[in-house]
């Protein structure tokens, strides 16, 4: 039998009893057998099991009519500039029809705005470039004197001593050396001290207005809905430095979207407030991209006199075969590398300057930012965050560096005679070396790969005066 209705049995026997005193009496007063009739009555009652509620006049639930779900195109007020509306049209729709949740995507597009960063005059959206970059446009000497300055050696020792407990949960759960997390982490955004403040989206649409990296400012909005949509973000996290990058160690969405993690817990991959999410995300990307730990990524070293410097063309080559050319630590000794077998020769500043065997954890640190001179930054941070400052050559500041516009008459030269400079883009990057090199060597000079107003002069036939009005008028 059903428990709720033998509870229920039991009450209205009781009820029952308690009644059958007053049946009594009335039997007395009465007769016996009105009596019996009304007990025989409660009796039944009993046995028909609950009794059914009297009959109210209920009125029936309002019935609240839902507005129809919302389709076709989303309206947007003008943004002022008839360009990005025109764009944003078209973006939108793409985005609905590739899936995207539309109140997210209205949210993302419905206040966007012109940056003059971007949007501006022509001056000011060329100088959005990667040439104006730090790591491409200032000499190295110049750009590693932040990087390794006294304020910022001292802030990461303090921070590896102050977040141990965090940079030890780290390196055990992704293998990656504290000082390399902690170099990025000064590197990008001086400690989370400098995140920036300009809206994500909003960034990431001007720079697809402006159209020289359209692809892929709108692959990286379409992600960066993916993140919202997904609840790693809220539209209110979405704060980036003028590239779209984000966060303490500035990720770009789809670097977030695939690497980001949710060290502290708390059911968000928050990269702009929590420490612990910021650089266990900075871990899982270095982690994922091959760093080895406790590998040198570099070691600085002395060559012997003569040296052939064509040695230094981006090729690795076995330890032991440097050995063999004469290259030694500038420290003296042997080299102690952990199991990296391989390196390359790198001059960061010609023949005159420091000179470095890289290892596998240089090309590692490129994955964040693929400029040598920033890869080079954080090897040479997370050295100076245990103690140990480099370089210890000094730097051939003598040497005037090339403009962006010199260097663009340099690739010009060099293809013209038919070294592959590559495309001429006021960068000198390793091919541009590379093409340097072999002009270098067919002529029987020190084939170091190193731009100089000697070496532009040599390459253009012009006397470095002449070369100098080229480039002046190049920009």
């Amino acid at each position: 039998m059903n428990p709720v209705i033998r509870v229920k049995d039991a009450r209205c026997h009781a009820r029952v009893i308690a009644g059958a005193g007053k049946v009594a009496r009335l039997a007395v007063e009465r007769s016996h057998i009105a009596g019996a009739a009304v007990l025989a009555g409660l009796l039944a009652s009993c046995a028909a099991g609950p009794q059914t509620p009297p009959v109210t006049s209920t009125p029936p639930p309002l019935v609240t009519q839902q507005p129809p779900a919302e389709t076709g195109p989303i309206t947007y007020k003008s943004s002022g500039n008839k360009d990005m509306d025109a764009w944003r049209a078209s973006f939108s729709a793409r985005a609905l029809a590739s899936g995207r949740d539309r109140t997210v995507v209205k949210s993302f597009l419905e206040n966007i705005s012109p940056i003059d960063l971007w949007l501006g005059s022509e001056v000011q959206a060329a100088a959005t470039g990667i040439s104006d970059q730090a790591e491409f446009a200032k000499p190295i000497w110049d750009y590693l004197k932040v990087p390794l300055g006294d304020s910022r050696v001292s802030t990461g020792t303090e921070k590896l001593q102050d977040e141990a407990g965090l940079f030890d949960r780290i390196e055990a759960t992704y293998g990656v050396d504290r000082q390399v997390v902690a170099a990025i982490w000064g590197m990008e955004t001086s400690f989370g001290a400098v995140i920036g403040n300009f809206d994500a989206p909003n960034t990431l649409a001007n720079m697809a207005v402006e159209g020289r990296r359209k692809t892929l400012a709108e692959n990286e909005l379409l992600t960066l809905m993916k993140v919202v949509e997904r609840g790693d973000a809220t539209r209110q996290d979405l704060i980036a430095g003028w590239a779209g990058a984000m966060g303490q160690t500035q990720f770009m969405p789809s670097t977030y979207l695939a690497y980001g993690v949710d060290f502290d817990g708390d059911g968000k991959k928050d990269i702009w407030k929590s420490d612990a999410d910021a650089l266990a995300s900075a871990a899982n990307y270095l982690a994922q991209s091959g760093y080895a730990r406790g590998q040198p990524w570099g070691v600085e070293v002395v060559v012997p006199p003569d040296y052939d410097y064509s040695l230094a063309d981006g090729q690795e080559r076995r330890l032991e075969t440097w050995v063999a050319t004469g290259v030694t630590p500038i420290a003296g000794g042997n080299f102690s590398t952990n199991g990296a077998d391989y390196a390359e020769l790198w001059l960061p500043a010609g023949a005159d300057g420091p000179k470095y065997l890289l290892f596998h954890n240089f090309s590692v640190f490129k994955k964040y930012n693929n400029a040598d001179s920033y890869a080079f930054a954080v090897g040479l941070s997370g050295d100076a965050f245990l103690g140990a400052r480099g370089p210890v050559t000094a730097w051939p500041t003598q040497l005037a560096p090339l403009s962006v516009a010199d260097i663009k008459l340099l690739q010009a030269g060099l293809n013209s005679k038919g070294y592959d400079a590559g495309v001429v883009d006021g960068i000198a990057g390793r091919k541009t070396k590379t093409a340097l090199q072999g002009f270098q060597k067919d002529r029987g000079m020190v084939a170091d790969g190193y731009p100089t107003k000697a070496m532009l002069a040599a390459v253009t036939g012009q006397d470095s005066a002449t070369a100098a009005a080229a480039a002046a008028s190049v920009d």
